[in-house]
C-alpha cells in the first residue's frame, strides 16, 4: 500500500468540523421554532453555540466545559453528544468519544453529521468498514446536506486503506457535487497523483493554485512532484520557488530541502 502523508489529517480535520453539530430537529417531522423550546433547552442551546465556537478555534477544554454544561441543561441533546464526542477525539480520548457518538445516534439514529463524525472517528481508528457504513448511513439520512463533505471524507478514507480505485470514484462524485469545494478537489488531485494519472492530477490542482485563497503550501507541493513526474523541469522549479517564497516554515519546503518527494 503507498504511503499517505500528513495531509490526509488536515483534510479530514476540516472535512470533519464542517459537520460538527447538526440542525437542531433535522429528522423531525415538525419545523420546530423559538417558542417551541423550553427554557432549559434554550439554556442549552446557547451553551452549545459557545461549545461549538470554541472547539472551532482549537479550544477543547473549553469546549468540553460547555457541552457539559449544556448537558446540565438539558441530558437527552443529541447536538451536545456528537460535539462532546468530536472533542474527546480531538483530546485522545477515543473511549469516551465511542461512547459519546453512540449515546447521539441513540437519541436520534438518522442525524447525518452525527453519522458523519462517527464515520470519520471510526476511519482515525482503522475500522474502514464501519466507517464506510456510517459515511453510507449519512448521505442516506433524510434532509441530510452534507453529502459533498461526506462523499470527500470518505474518499479519503478509502485511500487511507489502500482502496484507490473506489476513493477515485467517491472523490469524482464529492467534486461533481461541489466544484468549489477545495478539500475534495485536492483530495482527488492526490489520488489521481498516486494513481499515476499525472496530466489529471495537474489540472485539478493548478485550478486550485489559480486562486489564491485556495493556493497553499499543499497545493504547490503536489504542483511541484506532478511537474516532477511529468519530467517539467521549469515548471517543478517555479512552483518550488513559490512554496520557499509563500511558505518557508511549512513541512512542504522542508520536505523540498530535503528532495523527500515521495516520502
Amino acid at each position: 500500500m503507498k504511503r499517505i502523508g500528513a495531509w490526509w489529517m488536515v483534510l479530514l480535520l476540516a472535512a470533519w468540523l464542517a459537520g460538527c453539530v447538526g440542525v437542531p430537529g433535522g429528522g423531525d417531522r415538525e419545523i420546530r421554532t423559538e417558542s417551541d423550546q423550553s427554557s432549559a433547552e434554550k439554556r442549552a442551546r446557547v451553551r452549545l453555540e459557545l461549545a461549538t465556537a470554541y472547539f472551532a478555534r482549537g479550544q477543547s477544554t473549553t469546549a468540553l466545559d460547555e457541552v457539559k454544561q449544556a448537558l446540565a441543561a438539558k441530558p437527552d441533546l443529541p447536538e451536545a453528544y456528537n460535539l462532546r464526542g468530536l472533542i474527546y477525539a480531538s483530546l485522545n480520548e477515543p473511549n469516551l468519544a465511542e461512547q459519546s457518538f453512540r449515546h447521539a445516534l441513540q437519541l436520534n439514529p438518522r442525524d447525518g453529521d452525527t453519522l458523519h463524525n462517527y464515520g470519520w472517528f471510526a476511519c482515525q481508528q482503522r475500522r474502514f468498514d464501519e466507517a464506510e457504513a456510517q459515511f453510507n448511513a449519512a448521505l442516506a439520512a433524510p434532509q441530510y446536506t452534507g453529502a459533498s463533505r461526506t462523499l470527500t471524507a470518505h474518499g479519503i478514507c478509502l485511500a487511507r486503506a489502500g482502496r484507490w480505485p473506489e476513493a477515485e470514484r467517491q472523490l469524482a462524485r464529492a467534486f461533481e457535487l461541489d466544484p468549489g469545494n477545495p478539500a475534495a478537489a485536492f483530495a482527488y488531485s492526490e489520488v489521481l497523483y498516486q494513481r499515476g494519472e499525472y496530466e489529471r492530477a495537474r489540472f485539478y490542482v493548478r485550478r486550485m493554485n489559480a486562486q489564491p485563497e485556495q493556493s497553499n503550501a499543499q497545493t504547490l507541493w503536489l504542483a511541484a512532484r506532478i511537474e516532477r513526474r511529468l519530467g517539467n523541469r521549469p515548471g517543478l522549479e517555479d512552483f518550488a520557488r513559490q512554496l520557499r517564497e509563500r511558505f518557508p516554515d511549512s513541512a512542504e519546503a522542508r520536505r523540498l530541502s530535503l528532495g523527500q518527494f515521495d516520502d
